[in-house]
């Protein structure tokens, strides 16, 4: 969607095309009224300075810019037809928790579906390949992407995958030199810029290994740094920024990408799941009888 496109693209747009792109996100609906001329006068900017803002998205014109919005507000009001105007992101003071609810709600699929509809397949079926031909699989995530890290460490680790995640840098510095080329080395970075996770994802790459990035940002150090990097999106909403608007994004991509190494590597997933899947079973408390 667009305006995921425009929220990756913030962190390195000049401080005229940051104006227009703040505009455009408070209010993509009202835009369809909007010239350019108009808009560059409202963000105290120039035309110009708005063809500028759509070639740095890659479109060809203010009016592919237009285009692409009104089909992404088509889809808002698609989902939401009772509503006057699309559900936005802010949660007020004085909202109901049903309003909030629905705002959270909305905010997810919304970035659920423009993860799916950004997802490079042809990339993620090769990060699944390497993932199940590897000797040892290395995760690096700090914060909310260590969460996820722990988690994909889990799910691989079930299917009979050597996989482990590195939550502490020196720890996962440390991993990262040890490997070859024959493992795999996954970099979790809403931002893709965060040292303590590229740091690991550098040495990695350096010792040969096969080296992926999962991150909002497509042309961040971390997805440069990388031989493959598959894109999130944020479901942002008031109280929920960054990487933790990006979560349900990311575990989207690590549940394809487990689904995807376990039905390339059949038997052995297979053989994994029924090995295990009597365990969590034993650690049920039973029921109290009834005297």
């Amino acid at each position: 969607m667009i305006t995921a496109l425009i929220h990756s693209e913030l962190p390195r747009l000049t401080a005229s095309l940051r104006k227009v792109a703040e505009h455009v996100l408070a209010d993509p609906a009202a835009l369809a009224h909007t010239s350019a001329a108009d808009l560059g006068r409202r963000t105290g900017t120039s035309q110009a300075t708005v063809t500028r803002f759509c070639r740095a998205l890659g479109l060809d014109s203010y009016q592919a810019l237009l285009l692409e919005l009104a089909k992404e507000q088509g889809q808002l009001t698609q989902d939401h037809p009772t509503r006057d105007r699309p559900l936005g992101p802010d949660i007020g003071p004085d909202d109901s928790l049903d309003q909030v609810i629905e705002v959270i709600a909305h905010a997810d699929l919304q970035a659920l579906r423009a993860t799916v509809e950004r997802l490079d397949r042809e990339a993620l079926d090769r990060a699944a390949r390497a993932l199940v031909k590897a000797r040892r699989i290395d995760i690096y995530g700090v914060g909310a992407s260590g969460v996820l890290a722990r988690e994909a460490e889990a799910r691989l680790f079930g299917i009979g995958c050597q996989a482990r995640g590195w939550t502490e840098v020196h720890a996962a510095e440390t991993s990262a030199s040890l490997l070859t080329p024959a493992d795999v080395a996954v970099a979790l970075s809403h931002s893709g810029s965060t040292r303590e996770v590229l740091g690991p994802l550098q040495l990695a790459a350096e010792r040969g290994a096969t080296t992926v990035v999962i991150t909002s940002d497509p042309r961040s150090p971390a997805a440069q740094a990388a031989a493959i990097h598959l894109v999130s999106t944020s479901g942002e909403t008031s109280f929920r920024h960054g990487g933790f608007g990006a979560r349900h994004s990311v575990l989207l991509i690590i549940d394809c990408l487990y689904a995807r190494v376990a039905q390339l590597s059949y038997d052995r997933a297979t053989a994994s799941i029924a090995l295990t899947s009597h365990i969590s079973d034993t650690h049920k408390a039973r029921p109290r009888r009834r005297p």
